[in-house]
């Protein structure tokens, strides 16, 4: 089975991307932070034991953008919040352990990947948790259809959208990776 990774990215544009961000340190400067970070995402993360699938939005123009790396296949992020965003990416995704990530996670290596696709040999879903309540990394095995239940009634950028996650998906197997922080703020962007 393909192991496939999607990484979630927006076009780099002011103001649309990295907001909380850009309150802090300007909204060009959010802009500019996220798309050499996801650059450099992408080249740490690109490994022949994966496939990387770059999930775009805007739909349309992240589909075309010269800004990311023209051999990865991309796939429209499409409609609604972020469960409903990601639910379509792991069920479109091919059969096989899927893991889905975001662009603004600084510390994440091949290792933390390779982890989570190892995690997912045991464990029906994987998940990275962050300080903040949130997770980093969301995995599934994708052998059988995932759960309706999943990213249902979860209170998204809070801290308690983890324990509002793993609630959506009772009774399935659950491994639980490193926690890794991400990057919302200009306090986030010191170790």
């Amino acid at each position: 089975m393909q192991r496939t990774l999607v990484i979630m990215v927006k076009e780099p544009h002011p103001g649309r991307v990295k907001t909380r961000l850009g309150r802090d340190i300007g909204m060009v400067g959010a802009a500019w932070w996220f798309r050499h970070q996801t650059r450099a995402l992408i080249r740490r993360l690109r490994d022949p034991r994966w496939q990387i699938v770059l999930a775009v939005a805007p739909d349309r123009e992240g589909l075309t953008s010269r800004i990311w790396p023209v051999d990865l296949p991309r796939a429209a992020q499409g409609r609604g919040d972020l469960g409903d965003r990601m639910g379509r990416m792991l069920r479109g995704m091919p059969q096989g352990p899927v893991c889905l990530i975001g662009a603004d996670i600084p510390g994440i290596t091949s290792q933390h990947i390779a982890r989570a696709f190892k995690e997912l040999g045991q464990s029906e879903f994987v998940f990275g948790p962050a300080p903040d309540g949130g997770y980093w990394l969301v995995g599934a095995q994708r052998y059988k259809a995932l759960p309706k239940s999943l990213f249902r009634n979860v209170r998204w950028s809070t801290e308690t959208a983890l324990a509002d996650t793993l609630a959506s998906v009772p009774g399935c197997r659950v491994g639980l990776l490193d926690h890794l922080r991400d990057v919302d703020t200009e306090a986030d962007l010191t170790p």
